[in-house]
């Protein structure tokens, strides 16, 4: 009975184990995986331009989410400089455009979203303080991926 017992448990945290998500790294076509862009005959290559992926509505979140698992399954940090997007995947580096005033933000892709119809990327507050969107709610941006951006771990501004 007690070896039984000790079978069960075992296969039940087997069975837990295997619902674990593994760790997710993206990695950028065109880069080795240090980061840098792929080299030929020892000669770095040349980054590659942004990719305008698209215009839209942007918004914010911060203060409320603080602390808060993405759905990368780190921890969001208002004051980073990342981002929630629908489809792009994490690790991604975005440079977010605002028009109305030209300033430009890079932010790494850590979360899914923006969850309002209409609405193409959310940003954290230090993200949409850098473009000016603090009290605007939400404006138009335009997004470009940054093929050939390293990322790094804290993104501070």
């Amino acid at each position: 009975m007690r070896l039984l017992r000790r079978a069960a448990a075992t296969l039940a945290l087997l069975v837990l184990a295997g619902c674990a998500q593994a760790p997710v790294q993206a990695m950028v076509q065109g880069q080795a995986p240090d980061g840098e862009p792929a080299a030929a005959d020892g000669v770095p290559a040349e980054p590659s331009p942004p990719v305008v992926v698209g215009e839209g509505l942007a918004s914010w979140y911060g203060l409320e989410f603080q602390g808060r698992r993405t759905a990368s399954g780190e921890r969001f940090d208002m004051n980073a400089l990342t981002a929630a997007h629908p489809s792009l995947p994490f690790g991604t580096r975005v440079e977010v455009r605002n028009p109305a005033n030209g300033r430009t933000v890079t932010v790494r892709i850590n979360d899914r979203g923006p969850h309002v119809a209409g609405r193409i990327i959310d940003l954290s507050h230090a993200a949409a303080r850098s473009l000016g969107l603090l009290g605007l709610g939400t404006r138009k941006v335009v997004l470009s991926v940054l093929a050939d951006a390293p990322a790094s771990r804290r993104d501070r501004s």
